[in-house]
């Protein structure tokens, strides 16, 4: 009886055997690192958003250098015009943009910073300490978002009545130092970007919570409260209702006195935009000062190691 075999198939010497798992050119395999090359309707989709989001700021300025008939003819112009100074200056002195600018400068840092430490102290506390009733107390955090801030105006405008805050801007600031949004923010970012490990390893150090929080909570929390702060102080700047009740003509933020800008029976609306021209200034210059910071901030919090 002959048994028979199967010759083995043997490699050639020097050349490696073929990885069945390793992905085949021209297959879409993407690693870490790497990074998809755009094609033509990337371009044409970010030309679009682009334009679509400096159109209303190029519109805004070429409606400031002309006049107000320019401005509603028929045809408006598209090119800018040679009155912008003149309105820009008209409108700086009819509106009080100098006041309204500094006061809505004070009421922004003010309840940016408060919004940051606090809801930075109460994100720390509902994600990584254990205390009872921390669900409830979160779930009642939450729920104050469902409630219209329209609901608040008679009671709150009353009470800052009372104190003695009317016309103040203490009435703007101190409603708006904790924001529920904020909390719930910070503490979705710290429950995942703070590990209890760096918690455990500063309170065997002998570090007390206020170190805890300076020297741990801080420096891992920061790319959330830049852009935490960041759109809080772009809400407390473009804040309209509560300021407009709560202040009057005199003592002015930047937005009610555009308000009153254009709350006369005809308005110049050449004017109108030049004053929001003006009030559009300042949040450009943060963004172009703080920018690199705040995307940094991002992309740090986006990449773990």
């Amino acid at each position: 009886m002959t048994i028979t075999s199967t010759p083995a198939k043997v490699s050639a010497p020097g050349r490696p055997k073929p990885d069945r798992r390793a992905p085949r050119k021209g297959r879409l395999a993407m690693g870490a690192g790497d990074t998809h090359k755009a094609g033509p309707f990337t371009y044409i989709a970010l030309i679009v958003i682009g334009i679509g989001s400096v159109l209303p700021l190029y519109w805004t300025f070429v409606a400031a250098s002309h006049t107000q008939d320019e401005v509603l003819a028929s045809t408006p112009p598209f090119l800018p015009g040679g009155r912008l100074w003149h309105n820009l200056q008209a409108a700086w002195e009819n509106a009080n943009l100098g006041k309204a600018i500094v006061n809505t400068l004070i009421v922004s840092a003010s309840i940016t910073a408060a919004t940051l430490f606090f809801c930075t102290l109460a994100g720390y506390a509902f994600a990584k300490m254990r205390f009872k009733g921390r669900g409830w107390l979160m779930t009642a955090v939450i729920a104050t978002l469902t409630i219209p801030p329209q609901l608040s105006v008679v009671p709150l405008f009353m009470m800052m009545s009372d104190i003695g805050w009317g016309g103040k801007l203490e009435s703007v600031i101190f409603p708006t130092l904790v924001s529920a949004f904020g909390v719930f923010f910070m503490r979705q970012y710290l429950l995942e970007a703070l590990p209890y490990e760096l918690i455990e390893a500063a309170k065997i150090d002998g570090a007390s919570n206020f170190r805890v929080v300076l020297s741990v909570v801080l420096p891992v929390a920061r790319p959330a409260m830049m852009v935490l702060g960041m759109l809080t102080f772009v809400q407390a700047w473009n804040d309209f209702f509560w300021p407009y009740l709560a202040l009057n003509q005199a003592n002015p933020t930047i937005q009610v006195a555009l308000g009153q800008l254009s709350a006369s029976y005809t308005p110049d609306q050449s004017i109108v935009m030049a004053g929001a021209l003006i009030s559009t200034l300042p949040l450009l210059a943060v963004f172009v000062i703080f920018g690199k910071q705040i995307v940094g901030g991002i992309m740090s919090g986006a990449v773990k190691g």
